[in-house]
């Protein structure tokens, strides 16, 4: 069924970026470790190829990390963090100077260093201001979007034992909290992220996806990534590499809930699943 839903605009830069038609983010990661080992990019060329892919292919979001969040990862400093960085975005930007770039970080001072010293559009904080306890001013000070995401611990300890009373209260609650410290501190333009298989069982990712509309209530524009995650490749059997088509399915499903950005590592997949679900949605507007 399709379901009309707000329409959202982004700040970027001083322009406005409506989001009235799905949005596609593709992944670059520099790093060594990423859990989805196609997604990582160290040498120049493989940088390059990659954020060109990614435009070509659909992809109007290009987001970047440098510091691997996978369970189980190995910390690195910030420096190393942003010595990849300085060696990547550069090169991504001259690959794909139209691209929006977004950061993966949730370090208030590598957001910080890649506004200001590398011209960098949105940041991306999987920690929703936990892991740095100056991520929320330092937003405020450089005036850009900003992905709030949802996660209780930290990328090393957040799949022991995840648990809650009531996953959607719990959320919601943790969301209205930090939405309203940001729109203290100025901040206007703020995103969503679930935070899919970011301590979260399986079952938790399910019962998320199915109440996923209930975002709306937040007013925000909300992001989903769920591409080649655990919650699909260890319910269907198989590996991430296995993974397009229950990600294409989970997609689609979101698209439907809602979502206006899916994080992919896949975007012409992506692309063609926002491009239909975007027809099907002018289709029954128009006989309305």
């Amino acid at each position: 069924m399709m379901m009309k839903h707000p329409i959202h605009t982004l700040n970027v830069g001083g322009r406005l970026i409506s989001l009235a038609s799905p949005m596609v983010m593709g992944i670059i990661n520099l790093t060594p470790d990423s859990f989805y080992a196609p997604s990582r990019k160290q040498e120049e060329a493989a940088i390059l190829g990659r954020a060109r892919q990614i435009m070509e292919e659909g992809g109007s979001i290009i987001d970047i990390g440098a510091y691997s969040s996978r369970p189980g990862a190995e910390d690195i400093s910030t420096e190393e963090e942003m010595t990849r960085l300085r060696h990547g975005i550069p090169l991504i930007r001259q690959a794909a100077p139209q691209a929006i770039l977004s950061v993966d970080t949730f370090r208030a001072d590598i957001a910080r260093m890649c506004v200001e010293e590398l011209g960098v559009d949105i940041i991306n904080d999987i920690s929703g201001g936990e892991l740095d306890g100056r991520m929320f001013d330092t937003i405020s000070q450089l005036h850009v979007p900003y992905i709030l995401m949802h996660m209780k611990g930290n990328p090393r300890t957040m799949q022991q034992q995840p648990e809650y009373e009531d996953i959607m209260a719990e959320m919601m609650l943790y969301f209205s909290k930090k939405i309203n410290q940001l729109h203290e501190l100025g901040v206007s333009d703020i995103i969503i992220d679930p935070g899919f298989g970011f301590a979260k069982t399986l079952e938790h990712n399910y019962h998320i996806m199915g109440r996923l509309e209930d975002f709306h209530e937040l007013e925000q524009p909300l992001l989903v990534g769920i591409s080649r995650k655990s919650m699909i490749f260890r319910l269907l059997g198989n590996t991430p590499q296995d993974a397009l088509n229950g990600t294409t399915v989970l997609n689609t499903i979101a698209l439907c809930k809602g979502a206006s950005i899916l994080r992919v590592h896949d975007v012409r997949e992506a692309t063609e699943a926002a491009k239909i679900y975007q027809t099907m949605q002018n289709e029954t507007q128009a006989h309305d």
